[in-house]
């Protein structure tokens, strides 16, 4: 059976990794029969989470994994058109590379609150010593990480101005449909659940969050996928 190794769940969401979450989202959608496994990322393929294992072949970054499933397994996306196959590819870059990148921030700079809760959140695990050890030797790497990227160079409120600049995008393309891309959920709903849950339904507090709870569009979106995909939780 298919396995997917992902971070221990907690917060009552399916994962705080948005990108953990898409993959066993569109699992879930696809209805692929599989089993997941708590996981680090120090011993993942490369160096993150998650990755799949199937047919003793290890796939990692969420991407590859999505292409494998559709390929090998249901393609959610089989019947969309070009134009929305395009926009579908739009928004995932939008959320996977720029609006993750305001979420991470949140976790890990914003305020020692946050950072405290995403600590004992990926941490939590390890004994109280190697614990501290552990998160404060990572925690330079993921702040080097989102300065490098370009985000961690703004300001607090510009960095969380153009956060909210993608919610304000995403909501309005999800309007009031049900799914993004007409009656049936598709890989960009998976990648969209992952990432808004991961910022409406977790204990970080940040203007982002703020203002993504102030569109009742993708808090009702958020709720009926997890009500739909994860009766579990």
């Amino acid at each position: 059976m298919l396995k997917l190794y992902q971070f221990e769940r907690t917060w009552g969401i399916p994962n705080l990794s948005p990108f953990c979450c898409k993959i066993e989202t569109y699992l879930r959608m696809a209805d692929i029969q599989h089993e997941t496994k708590s996981a680090f990322p120090f011993d993942a393929p490369k160096g993150k989470l998650p990755y799949i294992e199937d047919q003793r072949e290890a796939i990692a970054d969420s991407r590859f994994i999505i292409s494998y499933l559709k390929s090998t397994y249901e393609n959610l996306d089989k019947n969309l058109t070009e134009a929305e196959l395009a926009l579908s590819v739009a928004m995932q870059r939008l959320l996977d590379e720029h609006l993750f990148w305001v979420m991470l921030y949140s976790r890990w700079q914003y305020t020692d609150e946050n950072w405290q809760i995403n600590k004992k959140a990926i941490f939590g695990r390890l004994p109280p010593i190697i614990r501290h050890i552990v998160a404060s030797s990572w925690r330079p790497k993921i702040i080097r990480q989102i300065y490098g990227h370009g985000t961690g160079r703004h300001q607090a409120e510009e960095i969380f101005a153009l956060g909210n600049q993608d919610i304000e995008a995403v909501s309005a393309i999800l309007g009031t449909k049900r799914y993004f891309l007409g009656d049936r959920p598709t890989t960009l709903d998976a990648c969209a659940f992952g990432h808004l849950i991961n910022i409406i339904g977790c204990p970080i507090e940040s203007p982002i969050k703020e203002f993504s709870l102030s569109k009742k569009n993708l808090v009702d979106y958020v709720d009926n996928i997890k009500a739909e995909f994860y009766p579990d939780l």
